[in-house]
């Protein structure tokens, strides 16, 4: 099976890695000067491709002439992860057998580009992979495999797509090996009046609204931990929230966005119900590091409006 796999993130990578055997070329979005040195920063997938001495073929669109060349490989099977960018018609029809993606939530529900981000933002209980055979509409194809995780009770951003990207990459041998042997499996269509879609995070949506419930804002801090991160204002400067929980048992005397308590466990602040307990946070200029450790160094939080 000779299989030409597209990626472009972290999440991608285990799945690369299980496969890499026979992978034929690795396909992944061009790196884009950033910071203020405007420096090259390579993504993993072409740092995990050039370590296993793979070709690959870095482009910006599928207009680019390097997008022609995947052809040049002869792929059975395209394996699509976390790629970010939407496969043209033309180039789905030059695997002899398939393209297949790997989305990390449980089709039709959460199609777009940031499904986990969606998924725990909507404080959800359960998630879990889907894959499909490819279409040129986004996120639309066949099922041909689908498998629930549940969402743990402290799981973030970071934790969660590690535990999915894991999985997704010991079911897509399973699926490699079942293609293999049987030829590609009939999906199932999908119910598209069930769609909902996960459209792109902006930096925005990390402001966090106090006068929302603790619950909801717990779920803002842990979808956006790896960016933009939830964030908020302490006398005038910049205040990222990284680790949070909740207390909804008690009912703030206070408006809401008011620091009401420090203990060892973190700052106490009013929301619009429920107590929000900050456990890891970052000021502006400052590193990051636990809230009581903070508290111990910044005079006169109690009372304090954040806004």
């Amino acid at each position: 099976m000779r299989i030409v796999f597209f990626g472009s993130s972290a999440f991608s990578v285990p799945s690369l890695l299980k496969i890499k055997d026979s992978v034929v070329a690795v396909v992944t979005k061009r790196a884009r000067p950033k910071g203020r040195g405007y420096q090259i920063d390579d993504n993993e997938v072409k740092s995990a491709a050039l370590s296993l001495g793979l070709p690959l073929i870095e482009i910006d669109s599928f207009k680019d002439i390097e997008a022609r060349s995947i052809a040049d490989h002869h792929p059975d099977l395209y394996v699509v992860v976390s790629f970010g960018l939407i496969v043209p018609q033309w180039a789905l029809d030059i695997p002899s057998v398939a393209p297949i993606n790997i989305h990390p939530s449980l089709l039709p529900l959460y199609r777009g580009p940031s499904p986990m981000q969606w998924t725990l933002l909507s404080g959800d209980a359960v998630t879990g992979i889907t894959f499909i055979r490819m279409n040129e509409k986004m996120d639309e194809g066949d099922i041909v495999a689908q498998e629930e995780m549940a969402i743990e009770k402290d799981d973030d951003y970071i934790t969660l797509s590690k535990r999915l990207s894991e999985r997704a990459a010991q079911m897509l041998q399973k699926t490699v090996d079942d293609i293999g042997r049987d030829g590609m499996m009939e999906g199932r269509v999908q119910d598209h009046a069930a769609a909902t879609y996960a459209p792109m995070i902006t930096k925005e949506m990390g402001k966090i609204d106090w006068t929302l419930t603790a619950a909801r804002i717990d779920c803002q801090v842990k979808a956006f931990v790896a960016w933009p991160t939830a964030f908020t204002y302490l006398d005038g400067k910049l205040l990222k929230i990284y680790s949070s929980f909740i207390d909804e048992s008690v009912e703030a005397r206070a408006p809401a966005g008011t620091v009401t308590g420090v203990t060892k466990a973190g700052l106490e602040v009013a929301t619009g119900k429920g107590l929000l307990i900050i456990r890891e946070l970052q000021l502006e200029n400052k590193k990051r590091m636990k809230a009581y450790d903070f508290s111990r160094g910044y005079r006169d939080l109690h009372d304090k409006s954040l806004n």
